[in-house]
């Protein structure tokens, strides 16, 4: 059995470490957080491929048992509903909040090792193993190193280069926080527009005194600093958002005591392979669609399908590559999806956003949102999926 280094604890990387380690794998996961994160939306998971791949992974039961139930989308003038979207829209067959997500898939994996405040700083491949240097100076060899660490990976950059390479911005920002419910939020999860700027709330589907923001705005690349910087983020966030909608105020003045700040670019990763020597990468460090690319999908359907190219001793080369070859055409499909979710949310204009909701309210504009990313989640051949 293999020696495997997993960096990434939030979804691809556990969900392969239960794969691998049910098949006797020495598996250690290494994650830069200092605690699983504790906050995060709901996610979906939409028809026979990823409830299959769940099922498989033993995890399926366990994830119903806290699944969330769907909400519409509404899109809103001042009071007036301008657009109304079905549960569909967001939901899938299984909708569950990505910490309850990552908290299963981590107990589903216990026999792996859990590191929670590391992170690999280099990377030798010695041909016969792979010895990996983390932040605190110590030093271990592994048989295989496995990047799950999302489309800023570090293990692509040690692996292939600099992000700029292979991650392009989509020319708008996602951001998401808590705050207490003082804003009125239903279920529904309802947005106000004003040109390249989008703000909703809904309540939190455990707590319905408590509600969570999402919004999206254009913008430039984020500066890495501004990434790992709460103060510059909150800045960055009240000045792209002031004024949308009549409770951004109160909405804005809630970041300081936000338990949970999310704040990224709209992008995605092109990568030209997903594999280098005895390194490969997984989920949206291999081919990353910030929002609307069923990215955690995904995530966990390419970790089983790795897990059991590798297999009980397979040779890594052609492993990899036949993880690759079922893998990419599936994933570049769904990433599609993210390509034009910040154009949705947040047209650049008014009379963009007035389309939008003339459209999305005819019958063939239904069709195209809510068939088109089923079609894509179904699109992997059943015999790609191990039994």
């Amino acid at each position: 059995m293999a020696r495997i280094l997993i960096s990434g604890a939030s979804v691809g990387g556990p969900a392969a470490a239960v794969a691998l380690s049910r098949a006797g794998h020495a598996v250690v996961v290494v994650e830069v957080a200092e605690k699983p994160r504790v906050g995060g939306y709901a996610v979906d998971f939409r028809g026979r491929v990823h409830l299959g791949v769940l099922k498989r992974l033993g995890v399926l039961d366990d994830l119903r048992a806290v699944a969330t139930t769907g909400s519409a989308t509404r899109f809103l003038l001042g009071d007036r509903t301008r657009l109304a979207l079905p549960e569909e829209f967001t939901g899938g067959d299984l909708d569950v909040l990505r910490r309850d997500l990552t908290r299963v898939l981590v107990e589903h994996s216990d026999r792996a090792d859990y590191r929670y405040g590391s992170s690999i700083v280099e990377l030798q491949d010695r041909g016969q193993s792979v010895e990996a240097t983390f932040a605190d100076g110590g030093r271990e060899s592994f048989d295989i190193v496995i990047g799950a660490d999302g489309i800023h990976s570090r293990t692509r950059a040690l692996m292939l280069g600099a992000e700029s390479a292979f991650v392009t911005h989509q020319g708008y920002c996602v951001a998401g926080w808590d705050l207490p419910n003082t804003v009125g939020a239903t279920r529904d999860l309802t947005i106000w527009n004003a040109p390249g700027r989008a703000m909703g709330v809904s309540t939190d589907p455990r707590d319905p005194s408590r509600a969570n923001v999402f919004a999206i705005f254009e913008s430039a690349p984020l500066p890495r600093e501004v990434r790992h910087d709460r103060h510059a983020q909150e800045d960055v966030l009240r000045r792209a958002l002031a004024g949308v909608g009549p409770h951004a105020d109160a909405m804005l003045r809630e970041l300081s005591n936000a338990t949970d700040l999310y704040l990224d670019a709209i992008a995605r990763a092109d990568v030209p392979h997903w594999s280098r020597g005895r390194t490969v990468l997984i989920g949206d460090a291999a081919h990353g669609a910030t929002l609307g690319g069923m990215g955690t999908g995904s995530a966990v359907v390419g970790a089983l399908v790795l897990a059991h190219r590798l297999g009980d001793g397979a040779d890594h080369a052609r492993a990899f590559a036949d993880y690759e070859s079922v893998m990419r055409p599936y994933a570049t499909a769904c990433q599609q999806g993210g390509d034009t979710a910040g154009r949705f949310f947040a047209p650049r204009t008014r009379l963009g956003i007035a389309t939008r909701n003339w459209f999305f309210r005819t019958a063939a504009g239904r069709r195209t949102l809510l068939d088109t990313g089923r079609d894509r989640s179904e699109a992997l051949p059943e015999s790609a999926i191990p039994a």
